[in-house]
């Protein structure tokens, strides 16, 4: 699987990034971690900013969780609170209504894509094919 093309971000974009990305990367996953790894070195640079939403916190923060380990999701959620946490709001959540009526996405799908046009943010970095019919925002997975 090739690398994501992170560098067709321009310097100062803010990009949301969905959940399996930030996952794969935290848990080195063997065949995804890889793809994902561009936009993550570039944020580490300094050229990029990432976002995540607090239904992303919920669910990185899961499998520490369940697996009892505290100490992990702590590490975790400070990693995540260091970025932009975009907090949902009734705003968000009647466009993600919409837009789950105009795409047909699952709910957390439609709110993470609510939550990146709420910020106008430059992309929404995700791993999932739900977002392939999907206009109006750039979707880099």
């Amino acid at each position: 699987m090739e690398a994501l093309d992170a560098g067709a971000l321009p310097t100062g974009a803010c990009v949301l990034v969905d959940s399996a990305p930030i996952i794969y990367m935290l848990e080195a996953h063997p065949k995804f971690a890889a793809r994902f790894a561009p936009l993550f070195e570039r944020h580490g640079e300094g050229e990029i900013a990432l976002a995540v939403t607090t239904i992303t916190i919920a669910e990185v923060l899961t499998g520490p969780l369940r697996a009892g380990e505290e100490s992990l999701a702590r590490r975790y959620r400070g990693v995540l609170e260091a970025w932009r946490v975009i907090e949902f709001t009734c705003d968000i959540a009647e466009s993600a209504a919409r837009l789950r009526c105009k795409y047909g996405l699952k709910l957390p799908d439609a709110i993470q894509l609510a939550s990146a046009l709420a910020i106008n943010a430059h992309a929404l970095v995700t791993h999932d094919r739900d977002f392939a019919d999907v206009r109006g925002m750039r979707i880099l997975g």
